[in-house]
């Protein structure tokens, strides 16, 4: 029987007014499908015209200025309905998703469900549970002495995984999960006798763990800033700190 990582997989992606969760907007997302390494995926692609000023920065990043969402893009809430709901029918169906960067893109859709449809993702996946495959927390966590950074295309250039288009949904997705492939691969001997349900729980302390060393660091350094070592989803904030 074939590992998960030569299995059935989903991603999901998105791209943002900004970088704060609680209050920047989704203005992209997309969901892709690949039922087995080098299989044509299968890509949803979503256009949102987030009802919200797109800052300059945010369009330098993914391209998408505000005329241009304002013109193309669709209102949030059936949008973030249908995200969620094509989220769900990959969990029924045992396709573990893959999400670089989990608690950032899951938060935000959170978010988005809480302000556009009075829900939540947690109230979405209690028929489905959620599994999630976060090549970050899993690259830092088996290769942790690495040096540099991070961010996909570092991971693509390290695990020779094509990126084309970067700061596209669809193509920023399709470049995680071939990168959780590699990354399956090259820690075969570490990862193939666990299940993705069982990865996903290994990656909450994982993440946790390397949450309490960045905020250490950061106190070395004199940086007041706060990590959060929630995973895949932060909590949602108290309505007077919101």
């Amino acid at each position: 029987m074939a590992c998960w990582y030569e299995g059935p997989l989903a991603a999901f992606d998105t791209e943002t007014t900004g970088v704060d969760v609680e209050t920047d907007r989704i203005v992209s997302a997309a969901v892709v499908v690949q039922d087995a390494p080098g299989l044509r995926p299968r890509v949803t692609r979503w256009l949102v015209n987030p009802g919200v000023p797109v800052p300059g920065a945010a369009t330098a990043v993914h391209g998408l200025t505000e005329e241009h969402l304002q013109r193309n893009g669709r209102w949030p809430a059936p949008v973030m309905y249908e995200v969620a709901e094509q989220l769900v029918e990959q969990a029924a169906r045992g396709r573990p998703l893959v999400v670089m960067n989990a608690p950032f893109d899951l938060t935000l859709l959170d978010r988005e469900l809480r302000r556009h449809r009075a829900s939540s993702l947690q109230r979405w996946f209690e028929s489905a549970p959620l599994c999630v495959l976060d090549p970050r927390v899993m690259d830092k966590h088996l290769d942790r002495y690495r040096k540099g950074r991070r961010t996909l295309a570092d991971l693509c250039a390290h695990y020779e995984v094509e990126l084309a288009d970067a700061h596209d949904a669809a193509a920023d997705a399709l470049a995680a999960l071939e990168v959780v492939r590699a990354l399956g691969r090259r820690f075969a001997a570490r990862l193939e006798r666990l299940t993705p349900a069982e990865l996903h729980t290994l990656q909450t302390g994982w993440h946790a763990a390397q949450a309490r060393g960045l905020q250490a660091w950061f106190a070395r350094n004199g940086t007041e800033e706060t990590v959060d070592p929630s995973w895949p989803l932060r909590p949602e904030l108290p309505a007077a700190a919101a």
